[in-house]
C-alpha cells in the first residue's frame, strides 16, 4: 500500500471517527446530559447581634463545628442588667401612682357627695326662699343670693363628677389589666429580653467561618460579625436548556466532585429553578433592554438544577466547591449504561485537571 493510499485511509477513518462522536455527543446531551457546572452549596447564615455593645468574650475560634444553641461569643451585660433593673423601678412607680389615682378618686367620690349635699341643701332653701318672696318675707337681694349659691353648688357637683371620670380614665382597670402596668410588664420583657440577647447563640448547627471578632470590638444590632456554614448539602447544577427536555424530578443521577477525583457519588434531581435573572424585568420606568449578539450561534441560556446527594462524602465539601454532574434516565437503560461510563471516565480525568 503506497502513501498516498495509507493517508486517505487514515483520513477516512478520521471522518468516521468524527461523525460518530458528533452523533455520539448529540445523542448523549439530549437523553443522557453531563455538566461540568455543578457547585456545592451549604446554607450561610450571617450572624448579627440584636442588641449593641462590647465583646466582652468569644466562645468559638474560624472553622470550628458548633451545635444549635451554643454560644458563640458575650456582650457587655452591665448596661442591659442596669436597664432591666431601671425597668423594674419603674413598674414599682406606676404601682405608686396608682395608688395614688386611687386616693385621689376616693377623694373625688368623697367631695362628689359632700357637693351633692350642699347642692340639694341650697336647693331646699331656694324653694323657701320662693314662698318667702312671695309673701315679702325676704328681700330681692337675699333671694338672687341664695339662687346664685345654688348654681354655684350644682357646678360643683358637676365639676366633681368630671373629676372622677378623669381619674378613672387615667387609673383604667384595676389589677394585671391596668394599661400602665402592662405597659411597664413590656418594658421589663423587653430589657430582660435584650440582656439574653446579649450571649449569641447558634441557630443551627454548622462551622464558623469569617470570624473576625476579638474582645473589646464594639458590635452593632443587625451588622453582621460572622458566618454560620450548615451541614445540609445542596448540589446545584447548571444545563442547557435542551438538554432538560427529558429530565424529570426524581431521576437519578451521579456526581463527581472535583475535591475527591476517582470517587462517584448517587444523586437524585429535586427540582428545577423555575427562573433566571435574564428572565427577570425590573419595573424602574426603564424601556425594555434586549441583548445582542454577533455571533452565528448564539450561547445557550442555561437552567439550574438542584439535586440531593444520597450519601454525601464525610467530611462535607466547602461550600461551593466545583462537581461534574451526569444525568442518567430510568427510562432508558442504554443511556443510562453510557452515561455511567462517562461519568467515571470524568471521575478519572480529575486526577489531572
Amino acid at each position: 500500500m503506497s502513501p498516498d493510499q495509507r493517508f486517505a485511509r487514515w483520513v477516512r477513518a478520521a471522518i468516521v471517527a468524527f461523525c460518530v462522536l458528533f452523533i455520539y455527543f448529540v445523542l448523549a446531551d439530549t437523553y443522557m446530559p453531563m455538566t461540568p457546572q455543578a457547585r456545592v452549596l451549604r446554607p450561610v447564615v450571617q450572624v448579627a447581634p440584636e442588641v449593641d455593645g462590647r465583646v466582652k468574650a468569644v466562645a468559638v475560634e474560624n472553622n470550628q463545628h458548633v451545635e444549635q444553641g451554643d454560644v458563640l461569643f458575650g456582650i457587655d451585660r452591665e448596661p442591659y442588667e442596669l436597664a432591666l433593673h431601671e425597668a423594674r423601678l419603674a413598674r414599682e412607680a406606676v404601682n405608686r401612682d396608682n395608688t395614688l389615682i386611687e386616693a385621689d378618686l376616693a377623694e373625688a367620690r368623697a367631695n362628689l357627695e359632700s357637693a351633692r349635699s350642699t347642692a340639694d341643701e341650697l336647693k331646699s332653701e331656694r324653694r323657701r326662699a320662693e314662698s318667702l318672696l312671695e309673701r315679702q318675707g325676704i328681700s330681692r337681694q337675699r333671694f338672687d343670693q341664695i339662687v346664685a349659691d345654688e348654681r354655684e353648688a350644682r357646678a360643683a357637683v358637676e365639676a366633681a363628677r368630671a373629676r372622677i371620670r378623669y381619674l378613672t380614665v387615667k387609673l383604667g382597670e384595676s389589677g394585671d389589666g391596668n394599661l400602665q402596668l402592662r405597659q411597664a410588664d413590656n418594658d421589663i420583657e423587653q430589657a430582660e429580653l435584650d440582656l439574653s440577647r446579649t450571649l449569641v447563640r447558634a441557630e443551627r448547627a454548622g462551622a464558623v467561618s469569617n470570624l473576625q471578632l476579638r474582645e473589646g470590638d464594639y458590635v452593632t444590632r443587625g451588622q453582621p460579625v460572622l458566618a454560620l456554614v450548615g451541614n445540609r448539602l445542596d448540589l446545584v447544577a447548571d444545563l442547557r436548556e435542551k438538554s432538560l427536555r427529558h429530565v424529570r424530578e426524581g431521576e437519578p443521577a451521579r456526581v463527581v466532585f472535583d475535591a475527591l477525583p476517582g470517587e462517584v457519588f448517587a444523586a437524585r434531581v429535586v427540582s428545577r429553578e423555575a427562573g433566571v435573572r435574564a428572565g427577570q424585568i425590573m419595573a424602574d420606568g426603564s424601556l425594555a433592554d434586549i441583548p445582542t449578539t454577533d455571533r452565528w450561534v448564539r450561547d445557550a441560556q442555561r437552567v439550574r438544577l438542584h439535586l440531593e446527594v444520597e450519601d454525601p462524602p464525610h467530611p462535607l465539601p466547602v461550600s461551593g466547591a466545583r462537581a461534574t454532574v451526569q444525568l442518567l434516565p430510568e427510562a432508558n437503560p442504554l443511556a443510562s449504561l453510557f452515561g455511567g461510563l462517562q461519568v467515571h471516565l470524568m471521575s478519572w480525568l480529575h486526577y489531572v485537571y
